[in-house]
């Protein structure tokens, strides 16, 4: 059986970076693997500091808009991560594996302490790649869908289950991560350099998936774009490369195509076309989250389902675990 196990973050509005990067890639995959497990990783956002009352609101939003976006909770299997307690258990366990050497050199934990604060930042944080490979792992996972940025983490799964394996005989399925190249990073429309975030300074960063027509317009005005006036991509032009991905994603259309179409054609034109398009792109999709979201009840339903259809999966892997480290009696 070829599974896939993926997972956002309920910590604040979802945006297009998160919807082209992941969720896009979820709906797709769906159709082409026997198993498609996707996760709401709550246990992960609470490695920064949450409201309470706002992460459970989170929650749902994430579900609704898994669900709106075309997820299909009859193909797929959508739950909480923190639903499933075999989640935290197994993260103990590997942080057992784990070395203290091979967390400092994860780039997330770096780029995210740069500042000098890591004496000061919370120990989830610094552990959040072992608790990732705890997702991953309990499932049996074949194929891990994720942005670049997220490589490191899986090569990082895969090497503590291969030194878990070698331990203690063959144990866990070593993941293969899956890197959509036109969108495994869609980057910030106000700096081309750095990935669109959801907890970016500015909200000109992002598109988030519930952004009015009338916000969205104005946020693709205002993005950056390089120096000249050519409706190309290249290397040597990160933005406009980031916005024909964006354009080319939501359009269907390919990137040469598109630079054909706007030949002889400025920055505006260009860029009152791309805000069109992700308009008529995010109408049914916002559509249909405004109808999940008010029937909190029908959400509730699906995540509990989620949760009770994976159970056995998680708790074989546990006793798997718990009998060969020798963990019970």
């Amino acid at each position: 059986m070829k599974r896939i196990f993926s997972g956002i973050q309920p910590s604040g509005i979802l945006h297009i970076g998160n919807y082209l990067g992941a969720v896009k890639q979820w709906v797709e995959l769906q159709h082409r693997v026997d198993d498609a497990i996707y996760c709401i990783v709550d246990l992960h956002a609470i490695t920064v500091s949450q409201n309470p009352a706002e992460l459970q609101k989170n929650i749902y939003s994430a579900a609704a808009w898994y669900i709106a976006s075309g997820v299909n909770p009859e193909k797929s299997t959508i739950f909480v991560q923190s639903m499933r307690p075999e989640h935290a258990e197994l993260a103990w366990v590997l942080n057992c594996q784990a070395k203290m050497g091979e967390l400092y050199r994860m780039t997330q934990f770096k780029d995210k302490t740069a500042s000098g604060d890591a004496d000061t930042t919370g120990v989830g944080l610094f552990d959040y790649p072992v608790l990732m490979a705890a997702d991953i792992l309990l499932y049996d996972t074949n194929f891990v869908p994720v942005g670049d940025d997220q490589k490191q983490h899986v090569e990082f799964t895969r090497n503590l289950a291969q030194k878990f394996n070698s331990r203690f005989g063959d144990t866990f399925t070593l993941p293969e991560p899956i890197i959509k190249k036109e969108t495994a990073r869609i980057m910030g429309l106000d700096n081309p350099e750095k990935k669109m975030s959801k907890s970016a300074n500015s909200p000109l960063n992002y598109i988030a998936l519930n952004d009015s027509p009338d916000v969205v317009l104005n946020k693709i005005k205002k993005a950056v774009t390089d120096s000249g006036t050519e409706i190309k991509s290249g290397t040597d032009k990160p933005a406009m490369t980031n916005l024909l991905n964006i354009y080319a994603e939501m359009s269907g259309e390919g990137i040469s195509e598109i630079e054909n179409n706007f030949t002889g054609k400025g920055y505006g034109d260009f860029k009152q076309s791309l805000a069109d398009v992700i308009i008529e792109y995010l109408k049914p999709i916002q559509e249909k989250y405004s109808k999940l979201i008010n029937n909190k009840s029908h959400l509730e339903k699906i995540l509990v389902s989620g949760s009770e259809k994976i159970a056995p999966l998680a708790q074989k892997t546990i006793k798997k675990v718990y009998e060969k480290v020798g963990l019970g009696i």
